[in-house]
């Protein structure tokens, strides 16, 4: 049985290889200011936060991480560059290559895959037109409308 990491939010420098090849680069720095934080603290930063579920506000400083604050930055520009899903399929091919993958424990839904085709034909009886459910709120009496406009 494997050992459990009991720091999770360390990366591995096997780990670091692949993610450090798929980092933006950086943009210069236009003022003078504090250095910048590296990107494998800031990573380890995250993970910390994602792990112990603690405010980004609250990032222990003395940890070496950054600012929770740069640490949120970074996860953002990280996400809207496509870094996680990149490195996603990274990682589903290293361990697909080394049969490493168990498919008995996968799940999908339409969050993350969508759905190919529309289910079964709607209940005529069911239904008001095809493709929508019937209301459950419908009356067969008039609507009254409680607006002082009308």
């Amino acid at each position: 049985m494997a050992k459990r990491n009991p720091r999770p939010w360390i990366v591995s420098d096997e780990l670091w290889s692949l993610v450090e090849t798929l980092l933006p680069v950086p943009a210069p720095k236009l003022v003078a200011g504090r250095p910048r934080v590296p990107d494998r603290q800031a990573l380890c930063g995250i993970l910390f936060v994602l792990h112990t579920g603690i405010q980004w506000e609250y990032l222990p400083q003395e940890l070496g991480f950054g600012s929770g604050m740069t640490c949120w930055r970074r996860l953002a520009a990280w996400n809207e560059a496509g870094v996680w899903n990149q490195l996603h399929l990274v990682l589903l091919k290293k361990l697909r290559s080394a049969k490493q993958l168990n498919w008995s424990r996968a799940v999908i839904d339409s969050s993350h895959v969508r759905a190919a085709r529309r289910g079964p034909k709607a209940d005529p009886a069911r239904s008001t037109e095809p493709g929508r459910a019937a209301s459950t709120t419908s009356s067969s009496t008039d609507r009254v409308s409680h607006s002082p406009c009308r």
